[in-house]
């Protein structure tokens, strides 16, 4: 009974926990440069505020929720594609940003660690997706699969922050996202497949 009980308390608890992240992100998109205090997050959530720095944590901790909750979203969508091809990789993880992007851009501005935000499952799939490369013979034996996947995220975050700061819009922080995986891939293909992974980077127009 005590564990069926102990179990009921802590689905609340998740459950309450995702209303305040959900209150949090209805408050951004209602107004994106609003400050956002306990108050507000606990009166749309319909919690109490000590439910929500017992539940999140003073409100800088609000901003690290939500990255894990949007790290967590895009962990779902990589694992979904399975092994993959590295430009779906890029294309999932620019999508997801951009399917939300005043949340998103709020929480990279605001949140201290905002470089790490690329740190968990992209890198992890780009990593995966580098090695299956070198090994079906796209890429040279040589080549160290894990340098090459964080110079691509390395780029992929620069342009996540332009995005950001608004100096580019969701395409052309796409376009800057491949960008930086075409570079990587055409520096390190094998002889036999060089033209193909160099001919994205010959039709390709400013970005």
């Amino acid at each position: 009974m005590q564990e069926v009980e102990g179990g009921l308390r802590e689905q609340h608890k998740a459950q309450r926990r995702l209303r305040i992240l959900d209150a949090t992100r209805e408050l951004l998109r209602d107004n994106p440069e609003a400050v956002i205090s306990t108050e507000r997050i606990a009166e749309r959530a319909q919690v109490a505020p000590a439910t929500v720095y017992n539940l999140i944590g003073p409100r800088d901790k609000i901003w690290e929720a939500l990255a894990t909750g949007f790290m967590d979203e895009l962990e779902r969508r990589l694992a979904a594609l399975g092994p993959g091809d590295p430009r779906e990789v890029v294309r999932s993880t620019v999508q997801l940003f951009v399917d939300d992007p005043v949340v998103s851009r709020r929480m990279v501005r605001e949140w201290e660690e905002s470089g790490l935000v690329l740190d968990r499952s992209p890198l992890t799939q780009l990593r995966r997706a580098m090695v299956d490369a070198r090994t079906r013979g796209l890429l040279r034996a040589d080549i160290d699969a894990d340098a090459l996947a964080a110079a691509v995220a390395t780029g992929c975050v620069g342009a996540l922050h332009q995005w950001v700061a608004g100096l580019i819009d969701h395409d052309r922080f796409l376009a800057r996202a491949l960008f930086a995986l075409d570079v990587a891939l055409a520096a390190a293909a094998a002889d036999p497949h060089r033209d193909r992974l160099l001919a994205p980077l010959r039709t390709r127009g400013t970005v």
